[in-house]
């Protein structure tokens, strides 16, 4: 019961994090784009920007910080075979398949994010393969990784509210046929 009332509160908690680790990658980038840089094919030489590394730094925290929040409050909905596949419901389905989508989206742009933020982490000028965009296509990431986020807490709260539906349903089957057997003792005579 509680978890429903808390449900949509940390649905709007991970949309939120997960938006504002978006915007500040963005701007990580544009604070990245204003320092001095010359760029020839697939090599740069740039200035750190340290407004971008802080940005970044604090985007790709926030992004962690939604993601375990998430997942921890999700649970673990776990398919081990074809088998419990095809007998899944499909909250559970959908389920395992957000919560692998997510695992892949917050790789991706939490390594994006990191590697962008490090970039910039420099004293000096450095010259180098460009790295421009990561933070950008991080943040972008971010925006979508909050929505398979919600999609699988929703879908893992259901799950598990159905597994416990199920266990009800069993008890009070297994209770109803045991008061059913009992045979009832003869009555003492008159």
């Amino acid at each position: 019961m509680m978890l429903r009332t808390l449900g949509p509160l940390i649905c709007f908690l991970i949309l939120i994090m997960d938006i504002v680790a978006g915007i500040l990658s963005i701007q990580a980038e544009v604070a990245q784009d204003k320092e001095k840089h010359i760029r020839v094919w697939i090599f740069e030489c740039r200035q750190p920007s340290h407004k971008a590394h802080r940005l970044g730094l604090a985007a790709a925290t926030l992004l962690a910080l939604a993601h375990f929040i998430g997942n921890l409050l999700g649970g673990c909905i776990c398919i081990r075979s074809k088998e419990e596949l095809d007998k899944s419901s499909p909250n559970k389905q959908l389920a395992a398949a957000t919560l692998i989508i997510t695992w892949i989206i917050y790789v991706i742009a939490f390594s994006t994010i990191v590697i962008g933020a490090i970039s910039n982490s420099r004293s000096r000028d450095t010259c180098g393969l460009s790295h421009r965009h990561l933070l950008s296509i991080g943040g972008i990431l971010c925006f979508i990784h909050g929505l398979f986020l919600v999609a699988y807490y929703v879908s893992a709260s259901a799950t598990i509210a159905e597994a416990q539906l199920t266990y009800l349903e069993r008890t009070a089957t297994a209770i109803e046929a045991q008061t059913t057997n009992l045979e009832m003792p003869p009555l003492p005579p008159a």
